[in-house]
C-alpha cells in the first residue's frame, strides 16, 4: 500500500516570511516553520507569491530546502496587482485551483492560511470549503516557547467532527423543529419528516414556498411559523404581510399589489403603498 504524501499549499508572507542575513533564522517565519515540524513530513510545498516578490520567494524556498531537504518547493507567481481586491485575488486563486492537478488518492493537501492578506485567507477558506482546493486548512503560530519552529494546527471543515459544534447544530435544529411544530411533540414519522424537510428548505433557500392542502389544515399557521424561523435566523427583517387573494379582483389587483399615488384613479383620495412594498425585507403570504 502506497503511503500518502503531504502537500502544503500556501501564500508567501510578504511580512511574516521576510528576513535578511543570519538574523532571519532567529525569527519565526510561517512558511519555513510549517516545513520544519518534527511530526509533519511535507513532501511538497506549493508556494504562491506576487510576481514582484519573486526574490523573497526564492529566499524562502532556499531556506525551506535547508531545514527540510526532502521537501520539494514549487513557486507559482500569482498574477495579482492588488492583494486586497477580493475579485482579483479570488479569480487568481480559483484559476490556480482549476489548473492544478490534484491527486487525492496519493496525496493529502494542507491549505496554509497563516500568511497572505486577510482577503487571500478568506479566498483560501472559500475554495477549501467548496472543495476547489480539496484539502484541510492548517494554521501556524509562534508557539508558547516562541521558537522559530513554532506550532501548527490542522482545521477540518467537517464541523460534525467537532463534538461541541455538532451539539450546537443539533440544538439549533431541535429549536427550529419545535418552532415549526408550535411546541407540540408529534409522533407521526411522516409529519416529522415533512417538518425536517421544510426546515431545510426554509433556511437554505430564498425562493418562494408553495403550501398545498385542503382548507383548514393549517397552511396559514405554517406560513407564519416559517416566517418566524427565517426571522430568528436573521434572514428577514421586515414584516409578514398576509393577503387574502379572494379579495383582490379585476382592476384593483395591480393597485393592491403595487400601490398607487393620489389621484391615480377615481376614488384614490391618497397615496397607498402596495402589499409588495409593505412586505419589503419581510415576507408576502398570498
Amino acid at each position: 500500500m502506497l503511503s500518502v504524501k503531504t502537500v502544503v499549499i500556501g501564500m508567501l508572507g510578504t511580512t511574516l516570511d521576510t528576513g535578511k542575513g543570519p538574523q532571519r533564522w532567529e525569527r519565526w517565519r510561517p512558511t519555513v516553520a510549517i516545513c520544519s515540524q518534527d511530526d509533519l513530513e511535507v513532501t511538497r510545498l506549493e508556494l504562491l507569491h506576487p510576481p514582484r516578490w519573486a526574490a523573497l520567494a526564492e529566499l524562502v524556498a532556499a531556506d525551506v530546502r535547508q531545514v527540510s531537504p526532502a521537501t520539494e518547493v514549487r513557486l507559482h507567481a500569482l498574477p495579482v496587482d492588488d492583494p486586497w481586491d477580493l475579485e482579483e485575488v479570488y479569480g487568481a486563486l480559483h484559476d490556480f485551483a482549476r489548473e492544478y492537478r490534484f491527486d487525492t488518492e496519493r496525496e493529502r493537501y494542507l491549505i496554509h492560511i497563516t500568511t497572505g492578506t486577510h482577503i487571500a485567507q478568506i479566498c483560501m477558506f472559500l475554495l477549501a470549503e467548496s472543495r476547489h482546493l480539496p484539502g484541510q486548512l492548517v494554521q501556524t503560530s509562534p508557539g508558547t516557547d516562541r521558537t522559530r519552529q513554532g506550532a501548527y494546527q490542522i482545521i477540518d471543515l467537517d464541523l460534525a467532527r467537532y463534538d461541541r459544534v455538532a451539539a450546537r447544530f443539533a440544538r439549533e435544529h431541535a429549536d427550529a423543529r419545535t418552532l415549526l411544530k408550535a411546541g407540540i411533540a408529534t409522533r407521526s414519522p411522516a409529519f416529522n419528516r415533512m417538518i425536517d424537510e421544510l426546515e431545510q428548505v426554509a433556511v437554505a433557500s430564498r425562493d418562494p414556498v408553495l403550501f398545498l392542502g385542503a382548507t383548514g389544515v393549517g397552511k396559514s399557521e405554517m406560513a407564519r411559523r416559517v416566517y418566524e424561523l427565517k426571522k430568528t435566523r436573521r434572514q428577514l427583517a421586515g414584516p409578514l404581510v398576509e393577503v387574502n387573494c379572494a379579495t383582490i379582483r379585476g382592476d384593483g389587483a395591480m393597485s393592491a399589489l403595487f400601490g398607487h399615488v393620489k389621484g391615480a384613479f377615481t376614488g384614490a383620495a391618497s397615496a397607498r403603498a402596495g402589499f409588495l412594498a409593505q412586505a419589503d425585507g419581510g415576507a408576502l403570504f398570498l
